[in-house]
């Protein structure tokens, strides 16, 4: 059965309705999930089997036969690795539909149906007795709920409900413990993440400085942690300030609580200087003694950094202080950790904090000044970088003359703001939602601009001459950029407000930017490749029937479009050139036809073509462009993406499926095959 669908195009801001299969949002869902990277770590499938082995031979040494409960199992491997070891039966709770179907297949295939039972449902759904689910209570535990921060996907509610109401005391668990790491950095390029720095511009009559308001320097922040690569930030980006502290431990073994908690370590900081930035991880334990341990922690403080492990779906975490502190060094100071059932958070003390003391038990930060519920990191980054400040206020330079009549079409944008400084006779500036209109209000009105620049609240194609006091917009400025962006060309949604807005345009008009490129070049992924690759067996199990689930999902029309990848955090090598695709002029409005280029792209390097990685360039001026690409030209060397040294931008990759496995090398230069419509 097929299904309409509403999407809201990015690009054109319209909503298109398009027709789906029914199970389309199931396809989504799998097409997106980590199953294919979880199944090539191999560090964490070894470390599982080996603790499972120990859980199983512990329990039918005390002479009792090992029944196991398995939540989220997935594919079944660990249930099918328990069965293996030696258990007596495994009860394997699955939610997802379409996963535990393929978790039921996947264990027939393998021959484990008549000690594997696949129940769908929710954990804390599950029934024990005479007519539930479980007949009676398991003795081993084994479960994999954890994301980056450990507690992310729920992981605490679902051990409280099991050890009251699914597990025997004194059970085995699988892991049986997990400890959270910190350490206490201070990092400018990391707090430029999280908080809007003073921006300076340069003008003939000297330098501006716009600031950020008080409200904004005083927000505690957005309470989402910022997963990342964190093996892929350099040292030099951030100042060391603490050891790596150990913050707290969770017994899986025993009964576990989902209430909020705070646990504190003292330390000594190593340096004088600004605390600003928490970087964490964890590990886990898979057996009581911690000799089967298996660790998030990056290079640094990794037992083995000869032998890590990469991996996509459990990361490092940076952690965001509500306002940075000054430290001295071997001035003893208590880092603390906060937790609910889902989120964890950081902050610093000076004094080591009472259990009664009521600023001990911190309630969840959440953004009081709108602009962290706005722009996400990579905003932040991009807004404080002053290098690409200062590109868009040398091209503004070109173009603005004392008579300018100036438009400003971006969300949340300080163009505005240059324009004005700049010279411009009068700046008009659109916000299409309320929130972001108070916002720069707000930053408005701290600089003395609320009289200077008239701000309105609507939607560019919405704007009616009285809106402009009859006036023409002789300069129509974006940098661009959209909250609904996720890829670099979404951003074109400027060309269909420029044409939009038309009919209020001088003649002469001059346009910025004045046209964008799109460019492509195809590459060879260090690891990235593996979250869309094939797995065939893991561990001796069977798992093809999983592989042929993610390349039907993957065979719908929106899984074959590229997807949002900051390829700084993702090592590759370029085995082609390179290339621009397609190029848009602005200074014209959009064209009826399809604007499409089809053709090949020469590899000049031999290699495994996992994917074509396709970015932006905005030319501001044709002496002036801002790219989300490379920094530097092509070579035979691992490619340095401007996002590395600059803000983490979005790039945009589309996985080749063909040259997905490990052993799919392209010999010599051959083509590969590309095609791109707008």
């Amino acid at each position: 059965m097929k299904i309409f669908s509403g999407r809201a195009n990015p690009t054109t801001g319209s909503v298109e309705w398009l027709e789906e299969d029914e199970h389309y949002d199931y396809h989504q869902e799998i097409a997106r999930s980590s199953y294919a990277d979880m199944l090539h770590d191999k560090d964490r499938n070894i470390k599982y089997y080996q603790g499972i082995r120990a859980a199983v031979n512990r329990v039918k040494n005390r002479g009792q036969k090992a029944l196991v409960l398995d939540i989220g199992t997935g594919t079944g491997l660990l249930s099918m690795m328990a069965v293996t070891a030696g258990a007596d039966f495994c009860y394997a709770i699955e939610v997802f539909k379409p996963m535990a179907d393929a978790a039921v297949k996947i264990v027939e295939k393998n021959g484990f149906s008549d000690k594997i039972k696949i129940i769908n449902k929710h954990s804390t759904e599950v029934t024990v007795g005479k007519d539930g689910d479980m007949p009676c209570r398991a003795n081993i535990l084994i479960t994999e709920l954890f994301d980056t921060e450990l507690i992310g996907e729920g992981a605490l509610p679902s051990y409280e409900h099991a050890h009251r109401h699914l597990m025997q005391e004194h059970c085995e668990a699988v892991p049986h413990r997990a400890t959270v790491y910190a350490q206490l950095v201070e990092s400018r390029r990391m707090w430029s993440w999280n908080k809007l720095f003073p921006i300076h511009v340069q003008t003939s009559l000297g330098e501006q400085v716009i600031v950020p308001p008080l409200e904004l320097e005083r927000c505690p922040g957005a309470p989402s942690v910022y997963d990342i690569q964190l093996n892929q930030v350099s040292p030099s980006d951030f100042t060391v300030l603490s050891d790596v502290l150990p913050m707290f431990s969770v017994d899986f073994s025993k009964q576990v609580s989902s209430s909020a908690a705070c646990h504190s370590q003292r330390f000594k900081p190593l340096a004088s200087g600004r605390a600003q930035v928490v970087l964490s991880w964890w590990d886990i334990e898979m057996d009581p003694e911690g000799k089967i341990r298996c660790t998030m922690a990056p290079f640094w403080a990794h037992p083995e950094p000869e032998g890590l492990q990469w991996r996509d779906h459990w990361m490092q975490c940076v952690y965001f202080l509500s306002r940075e502190e000054p430290v001295e060094q071997d001035a003893a100071l208590c880092l603390v950790a906060h937790h609910d059932d889902y989120c964890v958070w950081y902050s610093l003390r000076r004094t080591s904090p009472e259990k009664d003391d009521p600023d001990f038990h911190q309630v969840r930060p959440v953004c009081d000044c709108q602009a962290h519920l706005l722009w996400n990191r990579l905003r932040f980054g991009e807004i404080n970088d002053q290098v690409r400040t200062d590109q868009y206020v040398q091209a503004l330079g070109t173009v603005l003359k004392p008579d300018s009549i100036c438009l400003c079409v971006s969300d949340g944008s300080l163009l505005p703001v240059l324009a004005h400084h700049l010279g411009a006779e009068q700046v008009f500036t659109v916000e299409s939602s309320a929130a972001s209109y108070r916002l720069m209000k707000k930053i408005f009105k701290t600089n003395q601009l609320e009289e200077k620049i008239n701000m309105m609240e609507k939607r560019p194609e919405l704007l009616t001459p009285a809106d402009l006091g009859g006036k023409k917009v002789s300069v129509l400025l974006a940098e661009p950029f959209f909250t609904t962006s996720l890829l670099p060309w979404h951003n074109l949604y400027f060309w269909y407000v420029r044409t939009a807005v038309d009919q209020h345009l001088a003649p002469s008009v001059v346009v910025m930017p004045q046209a964008a490129s799109l460019h492509a070049m195809v590459v060879e992924f260090r690891d990235l490749w593996r979250i869309r690759s094939p797995c065939g067996d893991c561990e001796g199990f069977d798992v093809h029937i999983m592989d042929e689930m993610i390349k039907r999902a993957l065979d719908f029309r929106e899984s074959r479009e590229a997807e949002p990848h900051p390829l700084w955090e993702y090592p590759c090598r370029s085995l082609s050139e390179p290339q621009q695709i397609l190029t848009f002029d602005f200074q014209q409005p959009v064209p009826q036809q399809l604007l499409r280029a089809e053709g090949s792209m020469e590899l000049r390097r031999p290699g495994r073509s996992h994917g074509a990685v396709l970015w932006m360039d905005y030319h501001l001026t044709p002496a002036n462009t801002v790219s989300t690409g490379l920094l530097r030209p092509v070579g035979d060397k691992v490619l340095l993406w401007r996002l590395l040294l600059e803000p983490p931008l979005q790039t945009g990759c589309v996985f080749l499926q063909h040259h997905l496995g490990p052993h799919c090398a392209t010999e010599g230069t051959t083509g590969c095959h590309l095609y791109c419509g707008v």
